[in-house]
């Protein structure tokens, strides 16, 4: 199942600060989309909105056709829309079997079953009866993609997948987004390393000021001068700071 995601006109101020203005965004059915931007743009703010977290002021979020503004997180999860976060949220203390067997929400044999093909999918099934939280940064979160996909949603955001992880893990992650792209999985990713944006996404929006000022073909958004001046500054490949 495939299904297309957008927002129309989005706004979201935190007292003061406008942190989403007018944010109009698609995200193609089957598509990887890219999302970018400086500090403070507003990328994780929309990844909330669309998801349930924060609720917009104004404008329109559209998962498949259906309208989902307002839309409780537990709603859009079960309208086949799931998220990982910038900080992984697993459960440390749990094996990487039980993780899953809460995400998978099945009985105890199928979802054993249903773990063990998600922890060989993701390459941590080596890992399968370890605490969670021994393992490093990179593996957990591969394991939040897992519990993730135990819920097998049509589109997923992906905050900041390859911020903090090493190179070989990076190009392990973005095998298996290929994989389940290839399977009909829409993607919107915001990161920050450049290199794994432009060899991965079909397109690539930029976010400034709460608002996409740049949507387009990787190549073409990396070589718009708007974009230079406002996210890149460095050659594209050189990695830029969290937000």
């Amino acid at each position: 199942m495939t299904a297309e995601l957008r927002t129309e006109g989005v706004a979201k101020a935190f007292g003061g600060v406008q942190a989403l203005d007018g944010c109009t965004l698609t995200v193609p059915a089957g598509s990887i989309t890219g999302l970018i931007g400086p500090n403070g743009s507003g990328k994780t703010t929309l990844f909330n909105v669309v998801t349930g977290y924060e609720r917009p002021d104004a404008g329109q979020v559209y998962l498949g056709g259906q309208r989902i503004t307002g839309a409780s997180a537990q709603r859009v999860f079960a309208l086949g829309l799931g998220r990982t976060f910038q900080l992984t949220r697993i459960f440390p203390r749990l094996t990487l079997v039980e993780n899953l067997l809460v995400a998978t929400g099945r009985s105890k044999a199928a979802g054993l079953t249903r773990a063990r093909e998600l922890l060989e999918f993701t390459g941590i099934a080596q890992h399968a009866s370890e605490l969670a939280g021994t393992l490093s940064y990179g593996q957990r979160k591969l394991l939040e993609l897992a519990t993730v996909l135990a819920a097998e949603p049509a589109v997923i955001l992906l905050d900041e997948p390859a911020g903090g992880v090493n190179p070989t893990l990076i190009q392990h992650l973005a095998a298996r987004i290929r994989d389940l792209n290839s399977q009909g999985t829409t993607f919107l990713i915001v990161e920050h390393n450049m290199e794994f944006v432009l060899g991965l996404c079909h397109q690539v929006a930029v976010l400034d000021y709460g608002t996409v000022v740049v949507a387009g073909p990787p190549e073409q958004v990396a070589s718009d001068p708007r974009v230079l001046d406002a996210y890149l500054g460095a050659a594209p490949g050189e990695e830029q700071d969290g937000e």
